[in-house]
């Protein structure tokens, strides 16, 4: 991203000040393996990416909150006074959440000129609306001397989308977004908070982001029917003893009581979240060896669950995956994110990057008409305020 051609756009869109242009950062996430087990206070295993959203802010006189984006045509000039208040399907409603918990916390807010800009693909399942959220918080807690712990600040986003966005996404989106660094993942325990990040030496394969280009509105999709689901195990599991989610019981513990769970469908989302529990604790463990090629068979087995137990994938993100792991010198492949499309993951050998873009593009268009957009994902740094001349 050219941050000098960033602030060009911000003085052509607001003007000169003699106020200072602030500017920040926040990457978008994927998540290597451990899927929907977020909001069940179950492990994650995602790394923040080294592309995402940038944030320039300026102070204004007036008392109104002045927001643009380069990715969408919608703009506004919010009263400071109206700053809680949801606006009708806008992508505003991400910042304006964290304003609303800001506002709940005390804060007076004055005016703001704020230019978002970022090369997340929406609706990608890489986290562009915790992108947005935490680069927002982040700014917020800088510019007004808040003094909020990174770790606040990423509670404080997932509360700005469950309350007020309505989405009742787990904490690992913005965890991963706030606390990534670079060159390694991050094993979350999503009930405790708890984390180690893990270093990942890729030897000479690379992380390879598939773009299915099947679009998925995420707040109006399955993802909250999911989450009332495992609710539902919750309470058949309860039972036979005192649990809070899913993931107080282990797999083994499921498969000897999964009876208890007379319905077949919510027996089977059940059985994705605690099989996916441990395939993370098992990649933790081989990522540690430099064992690849198991992380690999995980990651494979990770999706297949995710498709056949959990039921989130798709015509089109099965099409992806199947193709990307026809591949020679393909470990794995899965489905990223919360699915219904977006995008997949796969662990190419860095000599058949050029042979699985193409081979994998021409086939998936051949089975679905979209053409899939492919980028090779770099392991980075989680949200900070930039130098001017940073990018």
């Amino acid at each position: 991203m050219d941050i000098e051609q960033l602030e060009k756009s911000f003085i052509k869109r607001f003007g000169k000040s003699n106020e200072k242009i602030q500017f920040y950062f926040a990457p978008g996430r994927v998540n290597l393996i451990g899927e929907h087990t977020d909001y069940n206070n179950g492990y994650v295993l995602p790394c923040a990416i080294t592309f995402g959203t940038y944030l320039l802010v300026r102070a204004n006189d007036s008392n109104v909150v002045k927001m643009v984006s380069e990715n969408f045509d919608y703009g506004d000039e919010i009263p400071i006074d109206k700053l809680s208040i949801p606006q009708s399907g806008k992508w505003m409603n991400y910042p304006l959440g964290v304003f609303d918990q800001f506002i709940q916390k005390g804060l007076k807010p004055s005016g703001l000129e704020m230019l978002y800009s970022g090369d997340i693909p929406n609706s990608s399942g890489l986290s562009s609306s915790a992108s947005i959220e935490m680069v927002t918080a982040f700014a917020l807690n800088d510019l007004f001397y808040i003094g909020l712990e990174q770790t606040d600040l990423v509670k404080l986003s997932q509360k700005a989308e469950n309350e007020f966005v309505g989405v009742n996404c787990g904490i690992m989106d913005q965890f991963a977004v706030g606390m990534g660094k670079k060159g390694h993942a991050i094993f979350l325990d999503c009930g405790t908070l708890e984390y180690e990040l893990v270093p990942i030496d890729l030897k000479n394969y690379k992380i390879i982001i598939a773009n299915t280009n099947k679009q998925r509105g995420l707040a109006d999709s399955k993802y909250n029917e999911r989450v009332a689901e495992c609710n539902k195990a919750v309470g058949f599991l309860a039972k036979i003893k005192k649990v809070e989610s899913l993931s107080d019981f282990s797999y083994q513990e499921f498969v000897n009581n999964k009876h208890h769970i007379p319905d077949i469908n919510i027996r089977k989302r059940a059985k994705h979240i605690l099989s996916e529990n441990q395939r993370v604790v098992d990649a933790v463990k081989v990522l540690k060896n430099d064992d690849l090629r198991v992380f690999g068979k995980l990651m494979n087995a990770s999706h297949n669950s995710l498709r056949y137990d959990y039921e989130v994938t798709g015509y089109e993100l099965d099409t992806i995956v199947e193709e990307a792991r026809k591949v020679e010198g393909v470990l794995g492949s899965r489905m990223t994110g919360a699915g219904f499309g977006g995008c997949a993951i796969a662990l190419v050998d860095e000599n058949a990057v050029e042979p699985f873009i193409r081979k994998v593009g021409e086939n998936y268009y051949k089975k679905t008409g979209l053409k899939a957009i492919f980028y090779i994902s770099e392991i980075g740094d989680g949200t900070k305020k930039l130098n001017s001349s940073e990018n």
